[in-house]
């Protein structure tokens, strides 16, 4: 969604490398770039204009004009803006003090309510709480129903006494839902209200008395981020109608034009909370402004991506196969079975590409990226499954023969099998040695980046002795200069305090005379 506004920014930033110091043409010039870049975003003019004033003023600033990398400081001073417009430090949720906390989701048609309400719920769920999804959407066609199956796909309990399609009374079942909680020891009523195409009298009056009949501790405005200008419009109505304490943006996966976020927070004056951005119910998550600042930016998000990982992976397995890399044979206990858990727990994480989207620096690879095929991880877990134990376990056994069989029951061509198996043992022997302390091969002289005890030591080439002159004169004032320097350097080493070396005379190595 960001895609646009990253772009323009980055081409921005890069006019300003290399330059000492930031004159005030430059300021001005980067200024109206970011100003175009954040209009083409589709972001708020209000909003645009407090951002630039805000810019410009600390670009012309003491932490600008005094420092050692000028672009860097503006990059600093844009970055801590964007976090600022975002919504600042992360909101969290306000749990009552007396179970079951009550959380309202309100917004239009069509925003995501229903499948936000799963999302969150099995989020609650993971935190080890349980939550209870209520249906009072009882206007729109099959709502009732989508919020089981939504309930049902996430783990946790719903509440639906009305059929719905245009039965049942909504207030009456948001105020008995309480109850129910009470009596099933749910913690956390997360109530689906009902949606209209447009702001309307009748919506409003709707939300106000669910609202006044539950007391909930959070009302959650829900908006699609695809809309642009319009979300702003809306928030400000539900705003000033019903009241809401935060935003959840949803549909943030898709190609619009994202100003609507940047914008929300900063016109309304109440946080972004939560993000949604997939399709599957796990694609939920609090929202983080300097995160999603950073990722803009094309700094990356290595937190989330941290946090995603430390939710997937093992602890124990992960010193399993680290122990594995790090034996004496040199990797070899590490097999095609560790290799293909290993891949599943990564594909667990979620796209491949988006993973490597929150890597710093991605940004300038977008396209490459957007165009990995995921099935190729399905494709080689087939090949290595079609494999039997005792191949992945030693796959030097596999032969033409071999070969020819895993292919055909994989379905993919033989030489597919043998490039899986030859890039298997070099990823063997490069994570081994990096696992022993030898670093990424390739980038020596970088500390566990290939300057580890695993390197070998280059050998050092014997240098050639010195040519003596033919010239017997030439000779004689060589030698007699020679024999100067070395009774120069004896004299220097003993000032120093240095050892005249049992009398002989010292004299610095070939290797570091061409230093001198």
């Amino acid at each position: 969604m960001f895609d646009t506004l990253s772009d323009r920014l980055s081409a921005t930033f890069k006019n300003l490398r290399g330059k000492g110091r930031l004159s005030e043409a430059d300021i001005d010039a980067t200024a109206r770039e970011i100003r175009i870049a954040l209009l083409e975003a589709d972001v708020a003019l209000p909003v645009v204009r407090a951002f630039i004033a805000n810019v410009k003023e600390r670009a012309r600033g003491v932490e600008v004009s005094q420092a050692l990398n000028p672009a860097q400081q503006v990059v600093k001073i844009v970055n801590e803006e964007l976090v600022s417009i975002l919504g600042g430090e992360t909101r969290r949720l306000r749990f009552a003090k007396t179970a079951p906390t009550v959380i309202m989701l309100a917004g239009l048609q069509g925003a995501g309510k229903t499948t936000l309400a799963g999302k969150l719920g099995l989020w609650l769920k993971s935190q080890g709480h349980s939550p209870l999804l209520v249906a009072c959407d009882l206007q729109r066609p099959n709502a009732v129903n989508q919020l089981s199956v939504v309930a049902e796909r996430a783990g946790v309990s719903v509440y639906a006494p009305e059929p719905g399609n245009g039965v049942g009374d909504p207030v009456q079942v948001a105020k008995d839902s309480i109850e129910f909680a009470r009596a099933k020891v749910h913690d956390i009523v997360i109530v689906d209200t009902a949606g209209r195409l447009g702001i309307d009298q009748e919506l409003m009056q709707q939300a106000a008395d669910i609202r006044d009949a539950v007391s909930p501790d959070e009302i959650l405005f829900v908006v699609d981020a695809m809309i642009g200008q319009d979300a702003v419009n809306t928030a400000e109505a539900f705003r000033d109608g019903v009241g809401f304490d935060g935003v959840v943006l949803s549909k943030l996966d898709g190609d619009a034009r994202g100003g609507a976020a940047l914008s929300i927070a900063h016109v309304t004056g109440k946080q972004v909370m939560f993000a949604s951005n997939g399709e599957k119910l796990e694609d939920f998550d609090a929202f983080h402004p300097d995160r999603m600042a950073s990722r803009i930016l094309d700094m990356g998000d290595l937190l989330t991506l941290i946090e995603q990982a430390e939710k997937t992976f093992s602890q124990e397995e992960a010193a399993k196969m680290a122990s594995k890399l790090q034996s004496s044979k040199g990797g070899k206990d590490f097999t095609l079975d560790d290799f293909l858990a290993q891949m599943e727990q990564v594909r667990k994480m979620g796209s491949i590409s988006k993973l490597l989207g929150m890597l710093p620096g991605m940004g300038q690879i977008k396209d490459q990226i957007n165009n990995i095929d995921e099935r190729d991880i399905d494709r080689t877990a087939a090949i290595i499954k079609s494999m039997t134990p005792k191949e992945r376990a030693e796959p030097t056994i596999i032969n033409g023969s071999r070969r020819a069989r895993i292919a055909k029951g994989s379905g993919v061509e033989v030489s597919a099998v043998k490039s899986l198996v030859e890039r298997f043992f070099e990823a063997r022997k490069m994570m081994s040695k990096m696992a022993q302390g030898g670093g990424m091969p390739g980038m020596p002289g970088m500390p566990g980046m290939g300057g580890g005890p695993g390197r070998q030591k280059k050998q050092v080439k014997q240098a050639k002795g010195k040519r003596k002159s033919g010239n017997p004169m030439k000779r004689k004032a060589e030698e007699a200069a020679a024999a100067e320097r070395r009774e120069q350097a004896a004299q220097g080493g003993a000032a120093l305090g240095l050892p005249a070396q049992d009398g002989k005379n010292f004299e610095l190595p070939d290797e570091f005379k061409k230093f001198m």
